[in-house]
Parts: structure tokens; sequence; C-alpha cells
């Protein structure tokens, strides 16, 4: 993916969701025509996979804030100052569908 592309598709929130819906609806279509997943079995999978990732995702290029005058009363001095979560959702989104794919492919999954 392009930085360009990344940047287009992070730059707001209603545009990273959209993006993340596209890319899963396209998935779960691949997966019910291609590997003869049922709907509902190709989402469930799919989301179980997303979820798992996301949590293995959202730590990486954390930085605690370390600017003392960007800290506000109250804040967790070890909260990230840029956890950039719209590209940490689109990165977990590709990385969830390779697994998917890779599962449709290992495991006999048809009728799921």
């Amino acid at each position: 993916m392009s930085r360009s592309l990344l940047r287009t598709l992070t730059a707001s929130t209603p545009l990273t969701l959209l993006a993340v819906a596209v890319l899963i609806a396209l998935f779960a279509t691949v997966a019910v025509k291609g590997f003869e997943l049922t709907v509902f079995g190709a989402l469930a999978l799919y989301f179980v996979l997303w979820w798992t990732f996301l949590f293995a995702i959202l730590p990486l290029g954390n930085a605690a804030e370390a600017d003392p005058q960007r800290i506000v009363p109250g804040q967790d001095p070890g909260a990230p100052a840029s956890p950039r979560l719209r590209e940490k959702a689109l990165l977990t989104t590709l990385l969830a569908a390779v697994a998917f794919f890779a599962a449709l492919l290992i495991f006999p999954l048809a009728r799921l």
C-alpha cells in the first residue's frame, strides 16, 4: 500500500471505517463464493482473527509523550503520544485477511 493511499484512507475516521468495511465485505464475498463458507461463518472467523491481530498490533510503534508541556492533568504518563489508530485499523484488516485466507486454504472449512 503506497504511503499517499494510506494517508488518504486515514485522513478521517469515517473514511477509514468505510475502507475497512469495504475490504471486509470483499474478503467475506471471496470466502463465500470461492471457499463455500456461509456469510455468518466467514464474518465470524474474520471477526475473531481481526480482534486477535488488533491486540497484537496496538502496541507497535507507541512511545510515551516526552514533552511535559503536552501532558494534561489526569493523563497517564505512559499513554502514547500518537497512537495512529486509523493506520493500525487498516493494517489489522490487511493482516487478518492474510491469516483468514491462509486458514481457508489450510483447513477444510466449507459450510462453516
